[in-house]
């Protein structure tokens, strides 16, 4: 007696487990076979009360754990549901797969709708499943996901679901289809995926897959020979490392190439402790960073960016360069001038950060380059100099309470890092919040870090991250830095957070409004009463949900987090800080300062 063949999802689970080791999903008609399955196959699986946290969750696991996770939904309202965390995904380069549930081969039904096209407009690859070639189209979409460092939706028609599989070759039913595409026709593969913006193009059909994509090809030798030239005359070199350089694994190299020309370094936001040597270390730059550091950056005469994508916050909106800069930028892709106030040289070496770092060293070390001595002349690196010295609202507010009665968020930011517990992993929701913990929470190395939201510019995924960070590093703490208007948002995922982060600290900034906007469009003059939301009791929902809700309205009250960590920071523990409006963080200052905002 023959083997009857697998169905398709149970086919899918199995090519799906070859790839990615963790689920994140919730169930509904498109997907439940699917879930049923990879428990099957022994792809652990975390359930998750919005679809938008399924991709929230899985982006956060990848970013810190580097490995492929799986995001699923059902059909229709299931991924439509999905979109804010799948745009966000895609803009922040995170490789993952999205897997839900689709209309029937044989046509849409009213309350269908056109998945592939939504996530194309998105800027994300659609792959069809059909009963012939599960392996085949399952492998195609990890590569790509991979070598574009994007997510993917493989769709799963749903009348297929627990079809049997055939073997292509033997294939008699109708190739799968989406609209009318067949995804199995080679030609038509390549005509859609050139029509999908952002995208590259996809293999035939029969290509095999690399079975470890890398980018090909680097910088033309006269772009070396600028660069290296600049860099042999630099008498005030920086270096500046992004995240790019963080997934390349140029640590070493950024260490080594700042040694050798004695230069200072900094970081975007998302590469924070990446240089191997803290010692002449700018930290971030832009609004995050100190002020008397960002004056000693725009004095640099050469400054090598590696892996940055030197966007208007990491550029404080054009005037992080001086006048006559030269900026030599390693980067994997094509890209513009950053836009500057101040004219620039821009040289562009295109290709992989670790390896052109490397080439650019070997050249240094072998033309003698001797260090500037510009960083050993600097003052102000020590400890407590001042390049190192921030303002933490102390000095202002003794007893960290505003006018307003309500606490100075840098008091609570400054007193929380002598609070929170040393071994954690910090996620980061969107919104004018964003500068507290940025500023001045310190972070070991740049994996321990996430901020989302910031690359689609949306607030309410950070309590959905909390599932994806807490698999993605056990054994650590988590801490979500969130504010009232995103905690709202999200609050279904409220009780996924408390779940399954065996170990969680969740910070909400509770300001009663949303900050970003009041501090932007209130200070313009429109109406504050669309910006305001009532007071909200955050340690009271969280404690209806099984955590340990405090309400902290004095510094004093923060102590519950010393105590909690001193019991062996079990569970979660959620800090309801009641912060005041009146104090603006840096980074929010800039942003009224490039839209004619005079200060308040």
């Amino acid at each position: 007696m023959s083997t009857p063949a697998p169905t398709l999802v149970h086919a899918l689970a199995t090519a799906l487990a070859r790839h990615a080791d963790r689920a994140f999903g919730l169930m509904g008609n498109g997907n439940a076979h699917l879930i049923q399955s990879l428990a099957e196959v022994g792809v652990p699986y975390t359930a998750v009360r919005h679809e938008a946290g399924t991709v929230a969750a899985a982006d956060a696991y990848t970013r810190i754990s580097n490995r492929l996770a799986i995001a699923t939904t059902t059909y229709g309202a299931g991924f439509t549901n999905t979109l804010t965390a799948l745009a966000e995904a895609a803009q922040a380069r995170t490789p993952m797969l999205v897997v839900v549930g689709d209309a029937p081969s044989a046509g849409p039904r009213p309350w269908d709708v056109d998945q592939e096209m939504l996530a194309a407009a998105l800027g994300v690859r659609t792959h069809m499943l059909s009963i012939a070639g599960v392996e085949r189209t399952v492998e195609r979409a990890v590569s790509y996901a991979l070598r574009v460092r994007r997510p993917v939706v493989l769709g799963i028609p749903y009348d297929l679901v627990t079809a049997p599989t055939v073997e292509p070759a033997a294939a008699s039913a109708p190739a799968a289809t989406s609209g009318g595409i067949d995804l199995d026709d080679p030609a038509v593969l390549a005509s859609l995926s050139a029509s999908v913006a952002g995208t590259a193009r996809a293999q035939p059909a029969a290509a095999a897959v690399p079975p470890a994509p890398q980018r090909l090809g680097g910088p033309a030798s006269h772009q070396l020979e600028a660069a290296v030239l600049a860099l042999l005359e630099a008498e005030r070199p920086l270096v500046l490392a992004g995240r790019g350089a963080h997934l390349s694994g140029a640590s070493a190299e950024l260490g080594a190439i700042a040694e050798t020309l004695g230069a200072l370094t900094a970081t975007t936001a998302l590469a924070r402790s990446i240089f191997p040597d803290p010692r002449f270390d700018l930290g971030v730059t832009g609004g995050f960073g100190q002020q008397a550091a960002m004056a000693v950056i725009e004095t640099a005469d050469v400054v090598l960016v590696a892996g940055a994508s030197l966007g208007q916050f990491t550029m404080r909106f054009g005037d992080l360069f001086g006048a006559g800069t030269t900026v030599i930028r390693i980067d994997e892709e094509q890209v513009a001038p950053p836009r500057t106030n101040r004219p620039i040289t821009h040289l562009l070496l295109q290709g992989d950060a670790r390896t052109t770092l490397g080439t650019l060293l070997g050249a240094l070390v072998e033309a003698g380059r001797a260090p500037s001595g510009w960083r050993e002349s600097l003052p102000g690196l020590e400890a407590e100099g001042a390049l190192r010295v921030r303002d933490t609202g102390f000095a202002e507010h003794p007893d960290g309470i505003c006018a307003d009665g309500r606490l100075d968020p840098r008091c609570v930011a400054a007193r929380l890092t002598e609070l929170l517990p040393a071994e954690r992993h910090v996620t980061t929701d969107g919104g004018h919040f964003i500068g507290w913990a940025n500023t001045f929470w310190p972070v070991a190395s740049p994996e321990r870090h996430i901020m989302v939201g910031t690359a689609y510019q949306t607030i309410g995924l950070g309590l959905s991250t909390v599932a994806g960070v807490a698999a993605a590093a056990p054994g650590t703490t988590t801490v979500l830095s969130t504010g009232d208007g995103g905690g709202l948002m999200a609050l279904a995922d409220l009780e996924t957070a408390i779940r399954t982060s065996p170990s969680g600290v969740i910070v909400v900034w509770n300001d009663g409004a949303y900050g970003a906007e009041v501090h932007l469009y209130g200070a313009m003059g429109l109406s504050e009463e669309p910006m305001l939301i009532p007071d909200v009791d955050f340690a009271g929902v969280a404690t209806a949900l099984g955590a340990q809700g405090v309400r902290v309205r004095r510094l004093e009250d923060l102590e519950a987090l010393r105590s909690w960590t001193s019991a062996g920071a079990r569970g979660t523990i959620l800090l309801d800080c009641r912060v005041s409006r009146s104090v603006v963080a840096e980074y929010q200052r800039e942003i009224q300062r490039v839209n004619g905002v005079e200060p308040g």
